[in-house]
């Protein structure tokens, strides 16, 4: 992962936010077995309770388990990931629309930018 942080949001935030974009893309398999919070503590350089913090939160969203004595691992609930990865479209969403909103674009001129976008990459993002 690359492990790049802003300084305007805490860290284990940002941190549950890139492992709920890995699980709901895919790029972390349901049932994969994750590192230890020390070892990837130290590759991202944060403090190893930081990264703690951030996998009790994503315990708490149900994205991750605890098997005692085997480690973390990506839950293999399909519906939690589904769920995640709607949510987390949202969220962009949301944001792409207030920032179109804040430039002054009414709906349909958002509707119609982002329809000639996608006529001028053929469908492909």
């Amino acid at each position: 992962m690359n492990w790049q942080f802003d300084n305007n949001t805490p860290i284990y935030t940002q941190i549950v936010s890139k492992y709920r974009f890995a699980i709901a893309s895919g790029e972390l398999k349901p049932g994969a077995k994750l590192a230890a919070v020390r070892d990837i503590a130290m590759e991202a350089g944060v403090n190893p309770n930081t990264m703690q913090r951030a996998f009790q939160e994503l315990e708490r969203m149900g994205l991750v388990f605890t098997q005692r004595s085997s480690g973390r691992f990506v839950t293999e609930d399909i519906n939690v990931i589904d769920e995640t990865k709607k949510a987390f479209a949202g969220e962009h969403i949301k944001r792409f629309l207030s920032t179109m909103a804040g430039l002054g674009f009414s709906r349909d001129e958002i509707m119609s930018l982002i329809g000639k976008t996608m006529e001028g990459n053929n469908g492909n993002f």
